[in-house]
Formats: C-alpha cells, structure tokens, sequence
C-alpha cells in the first residue's frame, strides 16, 4: 500500500510540474493544431517541429480546382529568460490550379511560401507561477481531476514577428511583398484532468493589401500519457481571403523529446472547398539547465529561493524539537 501511494504522488506530482512550469520534463509541442501555446519550451531548448500535408481545393463560383502539397515547420529555441521564446515558421506549397472555364483545362503550376516568419514571444503573466503552494491530494484520484475555478484565468503570452514575402506570390495579394509585421496575444488554461484551452488572437501582415485578422480555438486533452486529442477552429477575415477551417486530429509521445501526430482539415464552405490531411512530427534538443541564481536570490536543486530553504530549515528543527520533547520523560 505504502509503494502504490508513492507511485500515485509521483505521478500527479509529474502532472502538476508539466501543467504549471515553462520547462517541462517532456516535450512541449504546438502540434498537431496551428495554435502557439501561452508557454516557452525553456531556457537551453532548441525544438523543431515539421508536417507535410495534402492540398485539395474545389470553388463552386469561379470552377477551379487545386490539389499538392505542402510543408510546414517551426523552429523554436529559449533564451535568456524561461518566460521567452524566438521562432522562426513557414509553411511551403506546391501545387496544380486547373481551371475549367474554357473549352479545354488549364493547369498553372505554382509553388511559394504562403507563410515565413521570424518571430519572438514573451509570457507576461503566469497563475501557475505559484501553484507549488497548491498540494496535490495523494489520496485521491478524483479530487485532482476536479474543476477549479482558478484555472479560468488564463496565461497570457504577447507574440511580435516579421513577415519576409517574395514578389509574385500566386498565395498573396498581388502587391503584398517585402517585411510586414504580424503581432499575436495567446493565452491557456490548464484544467484539471487532462484538459487544456489555447486561444490565439493574430493580426498579420500589419499595413499591406493582405493585413489578416485571425483566431485560433484549440481543445486538446491527453487520456494516456502518451495519448492526446484536439479539436481546433480556425477563423481568417481580410479583404483578400476569409474562412473558417476546422482540425481534429491526436498526437503519440513517442519518447520524452519525440512526439508524432495526425489531423485532418476542412471548412463549411464551396467558395472554396478545403480538405487537407496532414502528418507531422516534433523533437527536441533539451540542454536546458535550472539557473542557480535568479533574481539576486540563490536556488537549490529543487528550485526554492534562499529565503524558502531558511523556512524549511526553521521548521525542520522545529519539528526535530518537538519530536525530542515527545521522548522526553
């Protein structure tokens, strides 16, 4: 009985640290969904994160069809601070557009970056930052699982990025080209029982022909420790292009810093059809360090300031007193 306690403690102590820390004992992926998390993979990180995807587009008004492939990637790495992120992200297709209003098709091959974006991203406020102050109940399974009205309140991380676009890109507005910036809040909520809730609010490509407006909803839920799923709603709303695109797909934690993953996209919509199916793959480089000193304070191992460990110590001989005193006769 004493061992299976023990084991349950690890194990929703593992839980608690992976939900509420910005480093995180296994790897911590924006996949499979398109929505950034609120968090950083940590100081000392390097992280890349890759799919390939199909292409598969019918329009009902203007009688054309596309159908390729694409590739996307990020690359991210913490520096300096675990609160910061440096991203760099692009998304590559290639395809065939077939038109069908005259006598015979007419194909047009095209391939460009649809999206290539060096960015920085900063979590400027953390309610978990404290959460070590909330003991988990070894005793009870069901007790950490159920809902607290403090994981309403979200994580908040703002994202500023530079977007590079080539002249004549068939995915763009036609004089879209050059820098344009693109700026990002995203918040998170981390709910008891596997559960986690990311929004992203994007204005992109700021001053040009093609300046998006788009949010991302993501629902993921992990029923395993290997196992996740996600539903996910994308809406975009420029001058240029606007729709609303669906995903659901899951992810398998193949090790601590490899992690696969699946999902299938569409929208509601014929103007146009969309339909993609998308593979995808994230591994890390963990040389990731806990900082010794931070903030003028020097921390242990187990990351308590000085002032903590004093306590601690305080009351350690103060319960060795107390333990000498019941011996006493």
């Amino acid at each position: 009985m004493r061992i299976l306690k023990s084991t349950l403690a690890l194990l929703i102590s593992l839980s608690f640290s992976s939900a509420y820390a910005q480093y995180t004992e296994v790897i911590n992926s924006n996949r499979p969904g398109v929505s950034k998390s609120a968090f950083s993979v940590g100081t000392g990180v390097a992280q890349f994160e890759a799919g390939a995807f199909t292409v598969k587009e019918d329009h009902a008004l203007r009688n054309y069809e596309v159908s390729g492939f694409g590739l996307d990637f990020a690359l991210r790495y913490g520096l300096l601070f675990e609160q910061l992120e440096l991203s760099l992200d692009g998304i590559y297709q290639n395809d065939t557009e077939t038109d069908y209003n005259g006598l015979t098709p007419d194909e047009t091959p095209r391939s460009n970056f649809k999206n290539f974006t060096l960015g920085a991203k900063y979590l400027v406020y953390d309610p978990y930052k404290n959460a070590e102050e909330e003991k988990p109940n070894i005793y009870s399974y069901h007790a950490n699982r159920k809902f607290s009205w403090k994981s309403l309140i979200p994580a908040v991380a703002v994202y500023v990025g530079a977007n590079f676009d080539t002249k004549d890109n068939p995915y763009l507005a036609t004089d879209v080209s050059g820098f344009s910036p693109k700026v990002m809040i995203a918040t998170q909520n981390n709910f008891n029982g596997g559960w986690v809730f990311v929004m992203n609010l994007i204005k992109d490509r700021i001053g040009t022909d093609q300046s998006d407006f788009s949010y991302i909803l993501t629902l993921t839920h992990s029923f395993t420790p290997q196992w996740v799923v996600f539903g996910e709603a994308q809406g975009i709303n420029s001058d240029f292009y606007a729709d609303n695109i669906f995903r659901f797909g899951g992810a398998y934690l193949w090790t601590k810093d490899f992690q696969l993953d699946a999902n299938i996209a569409f929208n509601t919509k014929d103007t146009p059809t969309v339909f993609n199916i998308a593979f995808g793959a994230s591994y890390r480089l963990d040389f990731h360090k806990d900082k010794k000193i931070e903030n003028g304070t020097s921390n242990d191992e187990g990351g308590k300031s000085k002032k903590q460990n004093k306590k601690d110590k305080r009351k350690k001989n103060k319960n060795k007193d107390k333990k000498a005193d019941d011996f006493d006769f």
